[in-house]
């Protein structure tokens, strides 16, 4: 039987996993772990690592959290039970070199206690995606061959299903771009006919440990690339558009926000380092244009 309690330990080996695989990518960088409680019930394991040889700032956080449910969020889930369980893994790292990509994965799970006469509400969310400073198509293909041929390995309208959400979901509306090439994101995935809770659950954890061969080969690929002053100014003006998108549309951040998270954990996933320049427009014809024409939706990279 799949319970939360289990759900809740292989998120944290997951967690203990990809950190022991990002310190051995970064060769110098090691994670601080700060232990913290939930004022109304739970807690989690925040883990930040900071000024390494390619990963200037990044975190991988594990939390499992219970208690009254806020009004707006009861709200928001049209439902009228006090009490919530949720546990997962968010994780989110700002390299130092413009040519290396932001990485963002998710893997959550939530549950609500039945109502009388009705069952639970659970289900399994999550996804991957990547944001490019200068986006390189054959790195995006890699990317995208890899989520599909672990979706594949679970239902073949995954992929498809998964990688039109995340181009929906990681756009920057009022910058009528996506934030970076996508990826898969998915929500509320619940048990039925045709899937079972424990074929989402394998899922759930392979996408976690999809991580670490996937941002390993991206980041190898592209380390030891020379770059620019200017490039990197690039790179600062990329990362604004990752904090507006974080701080205006993200659910997770939202949630986190109104269910009294930690701001520490909540705000990790904020670079370092940004910049907004006025009104800035790429050179006709340079890599910053042509990388500005690939945010878009719908750009099939299999």
């Amino acid at each position: 039987m799949i319970t939360k309690e289990l759900i809740a330990e292989s998120y944290r080996q997951i967690q203990d996993e990809i950190c022991a695989g990002l310190e051995a990518l970064d060769g110098v960088a090691k994670f601080e772990e700060e232990l913290w409680e939930r004022e109304g019930g739970g807690g989690g394991r925040t883990r930040v690592l900071q000024n390494g040889n390619i990963l200037e700032k990044g975190g991988v956080n594990f939390s499992a959290v219970h208690g009254e449910l806020p009004d707006a969020v009861k709200k928001a889930f049209n439902a009228d039970s006090d009490d919530f369980f949720a546990t997962g893994v968010s994780i989110v790292m700002h390299p130092n070199h413009p040519m290396v990509p932001i990485i963002h994965m998710n893997i959550r799970y939530f549950e609500m206690p039945a109502k009388a006469g009705e069952e639970p509400i659970r289900w399994f969310g999550g996804g991957i995606d990547v944001t490019p400073h200068y986006v390189f198509e054959d790195d995006a293909k890699f990317f995208h061959n890899h989520l599909k041929s672990v979706c594949d390995q679970f239902n073949a309208e995954f992929y498809t299903k998964f990688k039109t959400w995340a181009d929906d979901y990681f756009y920057i509306k009022h910058r009528e771009e996506t934030r970076g090439i996508g990826g898969i994101f998915y929500d509320r995935l619940k048990a039925d006919d045709n899937l079972s809770w424990e074929t989402i659950f394998e899922f759930s954890k392979a996408i976690g440990r999809s991580f670490v061969p996937i941002y390993t080969e991206l980041v190898n690929r592209n380390r030891n690339k020379t770059y620019t002053e200017a490039e990197q100014e690039w790179q600062y003006l990329r990362r604004s558009r990752y904090a507006e998108f974080n701080l205006v549309y993200d659910a997770g951040t939202k949630f986190g926000l109104e269910t009294n998270g930690r701001i520490e954990s909540i705000l990790m996933s904020l670079p370092p380092t940004a910049k907004w320049f006025y009104n800035f427009k790429p050179e006709a014809g340079s890599n910053e244009e042509r990388t500005l024409s690939l945010l878009k939706k719908g750009i099939d990279w299999v």
